[in-house]
């Protein structure tokens, strides 16, 4: 029977018991000092010291083809207002057969439909004739020009992808998307890290400077060019001194989540906030003064800020008990988990499709959208969180978990853990000199 391991494939990737040993990563740490989202309080700042980066290579992938005898290859980004010639001549193609059949021959056509950005690549002899010539279309496939025996030969296919591994570290500073831009941390993984844990780590209050992180993340890249990045498959984060851990785990279902190295999940059964990297306007309070009926009176849920539109993600996973207008409340949603829990998420400005009562919804699937309906003074989402229709605080109640790792499977999730437990130590070092 074949193990399962940490990753997925994903297209044509690396087979997933070699991606670790074969993936580069890059480790880039600075200190970051630029305030953004998820900040800490301003009176425990100090002057951040002067940025210090430091890149450990792990392995080297192989990224561009074979390069056949006698010839080299060439890049060349194209440039807004370009045309198919002068990016040859920045190139070094002096060959006027190819240009000519680059011209004519109808399967060439793409390359006269360039992309500012996209990249055009090569591979020429010593004299600047061309060998092969390979370019990205913007409908997906692959154009490839190469010399044959008789001239030459164009066709489109599409493209092989390869994925390997970056590690980055940070030490915040100031906030999380501060250090993540010092490091050079994509966006998208910087949310993604945010979401993993969510659970355990509060962004907007809890982040203090000195917590630091360490990142493995995928990186796809199709003909030698970046396509973004993919998910985490190992993390760490030191918050006041507790480290937590999460390793991506695909189940033989094709499930993918993240667990502790003990094998015990790291979803809880729901997330603290529907809403992403938002601010809380108003708390779970038994005396506040209502800003729509101006009177004092309990306020048992939590407000966030947000633009109208703003997508509404379902708690956890459930049934949609209700779905349409509410008075005070206006167009709401409230779902129901099970016999003791229910959420419920008030003034949205439209219902996501499909959202009717009896439908079911899994944990981060939007539901609806922020808006100003029923008693609201301003565009925001008022959530509550309800045991046994009784609201709690969703902010403090401790959450339940998710089910933890199958038995059956633990002996293969540690075999895998144990791999990427070794990649993630080395962020220590890069943190530690990066402190010094």
């Amino acid at each position: 029977m074949s193990k399962r391991r940490i990753l997925a494939q994903s297209g044509t990737t690396l087979a997933p018991h070699l991606v670790v040993g074969r993936a580069a990563a890059i480790m880039l740490l600075t200190i970051a000092g630029v305030v953004a989202a998820f900040a800490f309080a301003p009176d425990s700042l100090v002057p951040a010291e002067p940025a210090r980066r430091i890149v450990r290579e792990l392995s080297r992938p192989v990224i561009a083809p074979a390069v056949q005898a006698g010839g080299y290859w060439r890049e060349e980004r194209i440039q807004r207002g370009d045309t198919l010639g002068g990016v040859l001549a920045r190139l070094g193609i002096e060959d006027v057969a190819a240009q000519n059949f680059l011209r004519t021959d109808a399967r060439a056509r793409p390359l006269y439909q360039l992309k500012p950005g996209k990249a055009v690549r090569v591979q020429a002899d010593d004299d600047g004739r061309l060998i092969v010539l390979s370019y990205l279309a913007q409908g997906g496939e692959l154009l490839t020009v190469k010399r044959v025996e008789d001239g030459f030969s164009a066709q489109s296919a599409p493209p092989g992808s390869t994925v390997r591994l970056e590690l980055r570290a940070g030490e915040i500073h100031s906030s999380l998307f501060a250090a993540s831009d010092a490091v050079g941390l994509p966006d998208a993984v910087t949310m993604q890290l945010a979401e993993i844990f969510s659970g355990d780590i509060d962004f907007h209050h809890d982040l203090r400077r000195g917590d630091w992180f360490t990142v493995v993340y995928e990186m796809r890249e199709i003909d030698g060019q970046s396509a973004g990045a993919g998910r985490i498959v190992a993390a760490e984060f030191v918050n006041k001194g507790n480290v937590y851990r999460a390793f991506s785990w695909q189940g033989s279902d094709g499930s993918q989540a993240y667990y502790a190295e003990d094998g015990k999940t790291l979803r809880k059964a729901f997330m603290r906030s529907p809403l992403s990297f938002t601010r809380i306007t108003s708390g779970f309070s038994l005396a506040r003064f209502h800003p729509f009926l101006q009177t004092w009176r309990a306020h048992k849920g939590v407000d966030f800020a947000a633009p109208t539109g703003t997508p509404v993600h379902a708690a956890g996973d459930g049934k949609v008990a209700s779905a349409g207008g509410q008075n005070g409340y206006g167009n709401a949603v409230v779902l129901q988990h099970g016999a003791t829990y229910s959420t419920v998420y008030a003034h949205l400005s439209r219902f996501a499709t499909g959202i009717k009562p009896g439908a079911r919804v899994a944990q981060g699937d939007v539901i609806g959208y922020v808006g100003q309906t029923g008693w609201a003074t301003g565009p925001h989402l008022h959530y509550e969180f309800r045991v046994n229709n009784e609201q709690r605080n969703p902010m403090t109640i401790a959450l339940p978990t998710a089910q933890p790792l199958p038995a059956a499977a633990l002996g293969d999730y540690r075999e895998s853990v144990s791999v990427l437990s070794a990649q993630l130590m080395l962020g220590h070092g890069v943190t530690l000199a990066g402190a010094e």
